[in-house]
């Protein structure tokens, strides 16, 4: 009888019938007990196919590969990556930029938080000034209080600006710029020194900005009621003129006394007064009452002609403005109005400043030169006879820019508080 071992067998790797019942493997040599190299075991096919089973493979896996290779077209199902631009990256680049995005980010949060509350108080406030009606007494008056708070609060910031330019016109040479002014007053003064007048440009510029918006707006509605709408729509600019001119000629009065104090402090080295009431006092018992009012005259010069070109001037560049730009004025928001008023504004103040140059030269000279007794006539012509015509014009660069940052920030200033109040604002239609 044969052995079963003999019978034909398939091959597992040929498909083919066996030579004989035994199969000759080498590759039993990695599986096989320690044995010399180049030895043959003799294996049975059972021990074969397990050997097969069991060997490892030739070839590396797919995990093996993607682990030890990394590539987009290994890992199809990893998401993609944006690519970041230098500009998206610049905040792990540059620590600065992400302290001035910090920075940028702090300032809008905090601007909206404004303009939220702004909002809140303007919603408690409009319905109560809703029950104020246009051009009655109650109007008139929180339009006052919207000019105080224009005129006050710009003058006595721009104080060091005011504070140079008045030196300057006494003593052309005293100084040779604005920085280098305002560093040797430093040095002699402190930085208080900067602020010399700061006290009596307050007080007496609030007063005036009252009487000069407040009455501005009543004067417009008079003047136009007296001659009738249609004659106030064809002479607008005359009717501009009147109702400034008049406002202002009553601001004065009660700007005169406060600005003979500052004039004074701003050019007397040391100042004469420690402050605003100092320095009526110490006027008052010198010269009298009317030692406050000496430069009067040459106020209403400077001041009347200055008003009457900023308030004629702001109207008609406002409605140019909104002529131009698509739409009607009430299509724009309150930053759009406000930002029309400042632009009109500045540009207003420009010429202002150019129109009252020559008079706020001579309100200076009169309150620091002007001799006991004389009169305001002689001590005009002396002073005029010692600086010419040219000495007029002193400081004006200097008085340009300050005036037309100072009436671009009092429109600005007082038209966001007529939207606060619900009141519409001024010029355009």
């Amino acid at each position: 009888m044969e052995s079963p071992q003999n019978e034909a067998q398939e091959c597992p790797f040929t498909g083919g019938p066996m030579q004989s019942g035994f199969g000759i493997s080498v590759i039993g040599l990695s599986l096989t007990s320690p044995i010399a190299l180049g030895s043959i075991t003799v294996l049975s096919d059972r021990a074969i196919l397990e050997s097969v089973n069991t060997m490892p493979s030739l070839f590396p896996s797919m995990g093996a590969l993607n682990s030890a290779f990394p590539s987009p077209a290994l890992k199809a199902d990893a998401p993609a990556q944006p690519t970041r631009t230098p500009l998206q990256a610049r905040a792990e680049l540059f620590p600065t930029w992400s302290t001035i995005d910090d920075a940028k980010d702090k300032a809008k949060a905090l601007s909206a938080e404004a303009a939220r509350e702004f909002d809140k108080a303007a919603a408690k406030a409009q319905p109560k000034a809703g029950q104020i009606e246009l051009y009655s007494g109650k109007y008139y008056a929180a339009c006052s209080f919207g000019g105080l708070l224009a005129c006050g609060v710009t003058h006595t910031f721009i104080t060091p600006l005011d504070l140079v330019k008045c030196r300057r016109q006494v003593d052309s040479k005293l100084y040779t710029g604005n920085f280098q002014a305002w560093g040797k007053i430093a040095r002699a003064e402190g930085f208080r020194g900067i602020y010399t007048g700061w006290g009596p440009t307050f007080f007496g510029y609030s007063a005036q900005g009252m009487f000069k918006y407040g009455g501005y707006e009543y004067f417009k509605k008079t003047y136009s009621d007296v001659v009738g709408p249609e004659a106030a729509a064809k002479y607008k600019t005359a009717v501009y003129l009147a109702a400034s001119a008049s406002a202002e000629f009553i601001a004065d009065i009660a700007l005169c006394p406060f600005e003979a104090i500052k004039v004074r402090m701003q050019t007397t080295m040391p100042p004469f007064a420690t402050g605003t009431f100092n320095g009526l006092s110490i006027i008052t018992a010198k010269e009298g009452f009317g030692g406050l009012y000496k430069g009067l005259y040459p106020l209403w010069g400077r001041q009347i002609p200055y008003t009457m070109m900023k308030f004629a001037s702001f109207e008609t560049i406002v409605e140019a403005i909104y002529g131009y730009l698509p739409g009607k004025k009430s299509d724009y928001g309150k930053a759009a109005q406000t930002g029309v008023s400042f632009t009109g504004g500045y540009l207003a103040g420009i010429l202002c400043a150019i129109i009252s140059h020559p008079a706020d030269v001579m309100v200076s000279k009169l309150n620091a030169n002007k001799q006991p007794g004389e009169a305001a006539g002689a001590a005009t012509a002396r002073i005029y006879k010692e600086i010419g015509f040219g000495g007029l014009w002193n400081g004006l660069p200097v008085r340009i820019v300050m005036i037309g940052t100072l009436t671009g920030l009092q429109w600005m200033i007082y038209d966001y508080f007529k939207i606060f109040m619900g009141f519409p604002t001024t010029g355009g239609k």
